[in-house]
């Protein structure tokens, strides 16, 4: 089965379009050293109902919360993926050579998300389609 690496964090409404420029290059980059699939994904529906007739403590946490996410920023989940967790560290050394990702340009760019606020992980994908 297949490896995702998956990531939540907020981005501000006002560096959006930075994000998306941002993310476009990664995406390249990654899929050019071999990942998969590349999705950068922003929140639409994030606060969870409780489905009739469930009791009421049901209800999950939002990212929303788990970000503390004001007013003014946008949730975004993003993921990878590849063929293993081997393939993966294989892919992300390449991506870290990349003359791409060592571009003057992108050296002291300011990041368009808050490092602090982005949870991150490892995943091993156990059922699929």
């Amino acid at each position: 089965m297949a490896y995702v690496d998956g990531f939540v964090f907020v981005v501000k409404d006002a560096d959006k379009d930075a994000y998306q420029a941002m993310a476009q290059k990664a995406s390249d980059v990654w899929k050019a050293n071999g990942a998969l699939d590349y999705k950068e994904c922003k929140g639409d529906d994030l606060r969870p109902k409780v489905p009739e007739g469930a009791p009421a403590d049901m209800a999950p946490a939002s990212f929303i919360d788990l970000l503390q996410a004001g007013p003014e920023e946008t949730v975004w989940f993003s993921y990878i993926v590849f063929e293993s967790r081997a393939h993966r560290d294989e892919v992300n050394a390449k991506v870290m050579q990349d003359p791409a990702m060592n571009d003057p340009a992108w050296q002291n760019m300011p990041m368009p998300f808050d490092m602090k606020r982005m949870y991150t992980g490892g995943f091993e994908v156990v059922v699929g389609a």
